[in-house]
This record gives structure tokens, sequence and C-alpha cells, in this order.
């Protein structure tokens, strides 16, 4: 009876023992829950920041695939393709954001920037004008002055350019925008101010640089501006201005400058090399 009695206590306590270490391994499981969320939004931004963008882009599609219907994956996924420059697909990720119950204003504005990209220009349209007046973003009015452009309904672009220049503290890339929209249409003096200003906000924008010796070479003015420049930048500057200035008929002109672009490259300068042979041939 001893026996059997000791054997009973043994079983009781196993048990008691297995249910203790069972609530204890659910509050466990719950707290590595828990992080484990902090950690997945933490690795989002990250696949999103510095990581690869195609390796982003698997990373998004493998985590959908357990989530189906987090909105936050979904739009890491729509994200990830545009910075992979998959266009297509991004229209395709974007869509499906749009539709999701908790999708923004915002997801429908970045559909349109994906449409955009993928050159859908109407369907671009469409959308923007989906998203109600009252949300006025830097981006949206981007986006909108872009449209416009391609409608060549100039007065609209100049409004919206203007309106998205004060929505961002950060405006070089839509001056250069802007500059480049005056460029198109052949107001030249409009489009150097635009680019020296773009210039003044982000000394780094060569784009805006090399705009602004566009500018000035549809002008005949074949001095370079008075910028922040590194040699190479000088050397390809030089390249631009000598190609503008045989484009005006001023070829000898030309000539001089790509021979001097030649000489100011720090390496051998191939293109401006290819430029002066074509010419002297």
């Amino acid at each position: 009876m001893r026996h059997s009695g000791f054997l009973i206590s043994c079983l009781a306590g196993a048990l008691a023992l297995s249910a203790c270490t069972g609530s204890k391994n659910t509050e466990v499981n719950r707290a590595f829950r828990d992080v484990n969320v902090v950690d997945e939004s933490n690795l989002n931004d990250i696949m999103l920041t510095v990581g690869d963008p195609n390796e982003a882009v698997l990373y998004f599609q493998r985590t959908l695939e357990d989530n189906p219907d987090r909105i936050d994956v979904m739009r890491g996924l729509a994200q990830s393709l545009v910075k992979a420059k998959r266009p297509t697909e991004a229209v395709t990720a974007w869509t499906r954001v749009s539709k999701h119950p908790d999708a923004t204003d915002e997801d429908r504005v970045d559909l349109a920037d994906a449409l955009i990209r993928d050159s859908q220009w109407e369907k671009a349209d469409a959308t923007l004008d989906s998203v109600p007046p009252t949300h006025e973003t830097y981006k949206r009015y981007r986006l909108e002055a872009m449209i416009a452009d391609s409608n060549k309904e100039w007065q609209k672009s100049d409004s919206f350019y203007e309106t998205a220049v004060g929505l961002t503290t950060r405006p070089g890339g839509v001056l250069n925008n802007w500059g480049y929209s005056k460029l198109t249409r052949g107001d030249f003096a409009e489009a150097e101010k635009l680019f020296s200003q773009a210039i003044q906000q982000d000394p780094d924008l060569f784009t805006a640089k090399n705009n602004l010796v566009l500018a000035r070479g549809a002008q005949r003015n074949y001095t370079l501006p008075v910028i922040p420049m590194q040699q190479t930048e000088r050397a390809q500057l030089l390249h631009t201005l000598g190609l503008s200035a045989v484009k005006q008929g001023d070829v000898q002109t030309g000539k001089t400058l790509l021979r001097e672009a030649i000489d100011t490259h720090p390496q051998h300068f191939e293109d401006a090399v290819r430029s002066l042979r074509a010419l002297e041939s």
C-alpha cells in the first residue's frame, strides 16, 4: 500500500508540474509572439531602407504568404517593387493595397505613382481624381504636376509645382522637375532659374546641374555656371555643353568644349572622345 500511495503522489506531482510548465510555456510563447511582432516590424523597415530591393521583394512575398491580410506587408511588397524598378508588378501590388478595407488616400496616391512609372498616365490621372481634394500632400501635387505636364496643361502644371514646393522641406527634386517642364516648353531662361534654385537646395543633384547646362546651351551661353562641382562632374558638364553647342550649329565651339572635357576628366573620357572623333571625321 505504501508503494501505491507513493506512486499516486508522484503522479499527482508530475501532473501538477506539467500543468505549471504548460502554463509557463503558454506565457513564454505569448511573450515571444509579442517580441516577434516588434522584430518583424523593425525588419520590415530595414528591408525597405537598406536591403537590396529584390531581396526585399522576396522577403515581403514570403511574409505575405503567411500573413495574406496584413496591409503593412502588402505596402512593403509594393514599395520594394517600386524600388526594384519593377513598375508593372508594383501596380498590381498597390492595386491590391488600395482595395484593402484599411487602405488610405495615401495608398491611392502611391498607386498613381506606380501607374506613372508604368506609363499608364490616364489611369494615374483617374486614380488621383478619386482622392479627395482635402488630401493635400507634397507627393500628390508633384504627381498632379507631372500629369498636367503630360497633358500639356501648363497653367495647371505650374500651379501644382508651386504648391508641391511649398509642401516639402527638400524641394530640390521638384524644382528640377519644374525646370525640366519649362525646358520642354522652350522657356529656357525660366528653366535656368529653376535649375539654379534646385542646386541651391541640393548641391549634390547632378541631374539639375546637367539640365542647367542644357538650358544655358539652348541660349547659346557656353560658359559653365558657378556651382559646386567635382572634377568628374565638371568634365561631364563640359561634354553636355559641347554637344549643346553642336546642336545649335556652333560646331567649332562644341569641339573646343569637348577637348576641354577630355583634358579635365581625371580618367579616360570615352564618351567625349567618341563625340569629338565623330565631329572631326
